[in-house]
């Protein structure tokens, strides 16, 4: 078996709330390999979205080893993760979090910005993003003449836009009714599969529809991590 992409040993995460110490993870190992679709489940305040950040180099673990990439996160400083996640990290997240008064073309670029990249190839990068996740006829439409379906499927454009090696997904369908939550499922799912992108993904919910088309799902319960049977009934 090749190496992982993205290995966890021992990882806890504890918190100080006044003189009271809250360990939110505890013990976690985790082995996440190129191409993977993971999801994590578990009740809210179980640690799932602490987790998240501490991959996504957000948040930093209070003990145990994280290596990306073969790159080891915890020596980093701030500066160093910001320029990693730019190259290695796309987000999703529940709220859209797009810019009003920018277009979805305009949303999709903005990553691009930070880029040496011309105008014109910005704009090839951008229709491909768009085009993968079905709304190329909406480019110059705003946030607020879209559905939420639509709204979330440009995050995902605007996630994936910069080619990140992997997919962190924080709760997509959580504002979603489930005909539009299964759209958004089967963008991520199509990422997943093709042969073409074969992202890695981790996606955090609590929706049993959407952990379904994950390969394999996570539990996690109180900061302890529980792997599940593989799972692939959501195509």
């Amino acid at each position: 078996m090749s190496e992982p992409l993205i290995e966890l040993n021992g990882l806890t995460r504890k918190f100080k709330r006044d003189s009271v110490e809250i360990t939110v993870l505890r013990d976690i190992n985790l082995r996440v390999y190129q191409g993977d679709f993971i999801s994590l489940m578990g009740p809210s305040g179980s640690g799932k979205t602490t987790l998240l950040n501490i991959i996504a180099g957000i948040d930093r673990p209070s003990g145990g080893e994280l290596r990306i990439l073969d790159d080891d996160l915890l020596s980093m400083n701030e500066d160093e993760l910001a320029g990693w996640r730019n190259r290695h990290v796309g987000f999703v997240f529940q709220h859209f979090n797009l810019i009003p008064v920018l277009t979805a073309f305009g949303n999709v670029e903005l990553p691009l910005l930070l880029t040496k990249l011309s105008r014109r190839e910005r704009r090839e990068h951008v229709m491909t993003a768009l085009q993968l996740v079905g709304l190329t006829d909406r480019a110059e439409h705003y946030p607020r003449q879209l559905s939420g379906g639509q709204e979330q499927r440009v995050a995902i454009a605007r996630a994936i836009v910069t080619d990140p090696t992997f997919i962190l997904a924080d709760e997509p369908t959580g504002d979603l009714d489930a005909e539009s939550a299964g759209e958004v499922m089967k963008v991520l799912a199509g990422l997943n599969r093709d042969e073409q992108f074969h992202k890695t993904i981790i996606l955090v919910t609590h929706d049993p529809r959407a952990a379904a088309f994950a390969s394999v799902c996570h539990h996690l319960d109180k900061g302890v991590l529980v792997q599940q049977e593989p799972v692939r009934s959501g195509s």
